[in-house]
């Protein structure tokens, strides 16, 4: 077995010392089952941050639908395939009427990219507005709106940033919120329109998540849908991290967030750890856009994909994996919301589902050493967790949906040690 610090060194000369890890003392796991990981050493960690590995990591359906293909057939869609037409349709009966075609890609940043294009051509404008602290992809259209990690890469000249706002964290009235909220929107579809760029489309994640699951005022989600609409704009819902029934009351983040989307983005939990994204918009926007272009993608919507991506929609099915995340998430936000009531250290406690945060705070301020002493303390407890937020103060604690019964009271456990200890 290689040393950590061997393999370090190896992998700073070759993939280069800026790819971030994990913890001060990083892992190196040699194995994954379920909800559970298998460090080098032998030790076992149990997965409370991975979205990627839906509905468990090595999950026997997925993996056997993926080899059984493989050994059949893997080709792109020049040719005619019954499964890959299997999925689309499965696929799409998930989403509301209106969203009812699918173009296939292979990441959230390749179907967030798709979407910008479509986006830009049906609307003749190229302005876009996100969130000031977001995260949507590595292309180099997607690293010009960034405002949630560090890029060299300066914010494109058409895009604006909108500051999303949090209850918690916000004294005033909700009213008060909302319409200063909705007054900065009208100032950057303004800018933007002055500017010539007009608008082509608001990006957001339903759920904020890169921002902090911020609780948002009542009527802010359809306010700036209806916004960017009249400025004749489209609306861009990114499901990468709030889809596939992670909120544990809807299949996708747009409907929990009343958002009503014109194009949806997916990616990351699609195939489970296999690489897939999609774009989902209606009839009208695929023929106006595939009617001028085009579209072709060597890789995206092959059959392997295909088996793996409906693979992961019957094992939700089966298993009732977004009921499952409905009754575990709350009652974990439950014990969350008592650690805000115990502890002056946690300002509120956040999420749906199984998507769930607390924020820290010290008398009033953003506390991200507090919350990376949590995630530090946690994984010396075998369970690992996150942080997201602008001040990184915010706990990210998002399993697959595969974890169960058996796992939350070990998760919550080592939680509350934690928290005590502090």
């Amino acid at each position: 077995m290689t040393s950590t610090s061997d393999l370090i060194a190896r992998r700073n000369s070759t993939i280069g010392p800026y790819s971030p890890l994990f913890y001060d003392e990083p892992l190196q796991f040699v194995s994954a089952k379920g909800v559970w990981f298998t460090e080098a050493n032998g030790d076992r960690y149990l997965d409370g941050y991975n979205n990627v590995p839906h509905v468990g990591h090595a999950n026997d359906r997925v993996v056997d639908a993926l080899c059984t293909q493989a050994a059949t057939l893997n080709v792109h869609t020049r040719y005619l395939n019954e499964r890959v037409v299997d999925y689309a349709e499965r696929l799409l009966a998930t989403f509301d009427t209106g969203l009812d075609r699918i173009l296939f890609g292979n990441s959230g940043s390749e179907a967030n990219e798709l979407a910008i294009r479509i986006a830009r051509q049906l609307t003749g404008n190229t302005g876009m507005i996100v969130s000031d602290y977001s995260y949507h992809g590595t292309t180099i259209t997607l690293a010009g709106l960034t405002t949630g990690l560090q890029t060299a890469v300066p914010l494109d000249p058409n895009v604006r940033a909108l500051r999303i706002p949090d209850l918690d964290r916000d004294p005033r009235p909700e009213s008060e919120v909302l319409a200063e909220t909705l007054a900065q929107l009208d100032a950057a579809i303004a800018s933007l329109q002055e500017a010539g760029f007009g608008v082509a489309a608001c990006l957001f994640d339903p759920l904020f998540s890169t921002e902090g699951m911020p609780r948002l005022p009542q009527g802010l989600v359809p306010g700036i849908v209806d916004r960017v609409r009249a400025a004749g704009g489209m609306v861009i819902a990114d499901e990468v991290q709030s889809g596939f029934g992670r909120t544990g009351t809807h299949m996708w983040g747009h409907q929990f967030a009343a958002m009503r989307p014109d194009l949806v983005t997916m990616g990351k939990p699609m195939g489970n750890g296999h690489p897939m994204s999609a774009v989902v918009t209606s009839e009208a926007v695929l023929d106006e856009f595939g009617s001028r272009n085009e579209y072709f993608n060597t890789f995206a919507g092959n059959p392997v994909s295909a088996a793996v991506g409906e693979a992961v929609l019957l094992e939700m099915a089966d298993h009732d994996l977004m009921g499952r995340a409905k009754t575990l998430g709350s009652e974990a936000l439950r014990t969350f919301r008592g650690f805000a009531e115990r502890y002056d250290f946690v300002r509120s406690a956040k999420g749906t589902g199984m998507f769930l945060g607390l924020d820290f705070a010290i008398d009033g301020e953003p506390a991200p050493q507090l919350a990376k002493q949590v995630v530090e303390a946690m994984k010396q407890r075998k369970v690992l967790i996150s942080r997201i937020g602008r001040d990184e103060s915010v706990l990210k604690v998002r399993p697959p949906l595969a974890f169960g019964h058996e796992e939350l009271p070990i998760l919550l456990g080592a939680l509350e040690e934690t928290l005590s200890a502090i």
